[in-house]
């Protein structure tokens, strides 16, 4: 038995095809009862990840065909459960990772997806920190493992989740070197990283003369002819973790190319007799093969990390709260790159 009383109107956002922002469509819909361990969210907070940007070009690994609604994470409050759900989940807020579908008033989600936020924790910071946290966890310390005293390397550190890296580096004992435009270096000072200009064409040249003996590791989430650069900058026994390809973004053609000859240097690299390490970041893995393992590593990962938030440790960066009806213009700052943190949707006023 499911307590849902009446059914529930959720007002989504449409993402119909390959169109510009402005070419997202507002839709409102009954939305079907929960089913067998299934909760109805009423979105609190979402937010504009890279992958809707991706999605939006159809660049986005394994997005749905379109129209579909967009929307990677959500922080939701739990208003109707169906079958085999505690009903005393009614009333509490929860994140969830959805991959799509949290652009929209109300959604489903699975019962067993929810990771409890904790009393006190503003749904707009815990939105910064779901994908963003988890990705920034996992890769310091599932993937580049890295440890107090290293020296890292952050690419984009006034993104979301760059500037999450930066923070959990900081609190953890590292060293960062944190790239970003000099309009943001006062900020990503203030996270605790030593700033250097992305635009520079000597970007890695004034890196290296910061940590002339090498890093223990790189981020980089734009992939490209950079990529190489950043391979360059590691010492003996360093990790590059790339965890994107933007740029490439925007080139033509199939999506996927540019990613395959990501995977292919990245494996290359790894027979090298140098002691460095390179990977590339999959938030998904394990979710086909091990759901049962990929969501308990979840969640322990962002109850981790939403703890920190609400230590105090980790101050989220919101870029801008934006309405739900206005999901368009949250898309296009998003994709403007002049944004310090994350672009988060919320509700209609």
């Amino acid at each position: 038995m499911n307590t849902t009383a009446t059914a529930i109107r959720a007002t989504q956002i449409v993402l119909p095809g390959v169109v510009e922002p402005a070419g997202l469509q507002v839709q409102v819909r009954d939305l079907p009862a929960p089913g067998q361990g299934q909760v109805v969210l009423r979105m609190d907070a979402t937010g504009v990840s890279f992958a809707e940007q991706q999605m939006r070009l159809g660049k986005y690994f394994d997005q749905p065909p379109f129209p579909f609604v967009p929307g990677y994470d959500v922080v939701g409050t739990v208003v109707a459960t169906g079958a085999g759900v505690d009903r005393d989940l009614r009333g509490h807020r929860f994140a969830a990772v959805t991959k799509v579908g949290a652009w929209a008033s109300h959604l489903i989600v699975e019962a067993a997806d929810l990771v409890p936020v904790p009393d006190g924790v503003d749904a707009a910071a815990a939105e910064t920190v779901v994908v963003n946290g988890v990705t920034a966890w996992q890769m310091m310390y599932r993937t580049a493992k890295v440890k107090r005293g290293n020296t890292i390397v952050v690419l984009g550190a006034n993104g979301g989740v760059g500037s999450t890296l930066v923070q959990l580096a900081k609190h953890a004992g590292m060293k960062v070197i944190g790239t970003a435009s000099e309009r943001h270096h006062d900020a990503v000072r203030a996270l605790g990283a030593i700033p250097v200009d992305y635009r520079d064409p000597n970007m890695y040249d004034r890196i290296r003369e910061i940590a002339p003996d090498g890093v223990d590791a790189v981020f980089d989430h734009v992939g490209g002819a950079g990529l190489m650069e950043s391979w360059k900058l590691l010492r003996k026994g360093g990790a590059l973790v790339n965890y994107g390809s933007a740029a490439t973004k925007d080139e033509p053609g199939n999506a996927m190319l540019p990613v395959l000859k990501l995977f292919g240097r990245l494996m290359l690299w790894n027979l090298l007799p140098n002691g460095k390490r390179a990977g590339f970041y999959n938030f998904w893995a394990g979710k086909r093969f091990r759901p049962a393992a990929f969501r308990a590593r979840l969640a322990e990962d962002l109850t981790q990390v939403l703890r920190l938030v609400g230590a105090g440790v980790l101050t989220p960066q919101i870029a801008a709260r934006i309405p739900l009806s206005e999901a368009a213009s949250a898309l296009a700052l998003a994709e403007s790159r002049t944004v310090l943190g994350k672009v988060v949707i919320v509700p209609e006023s």
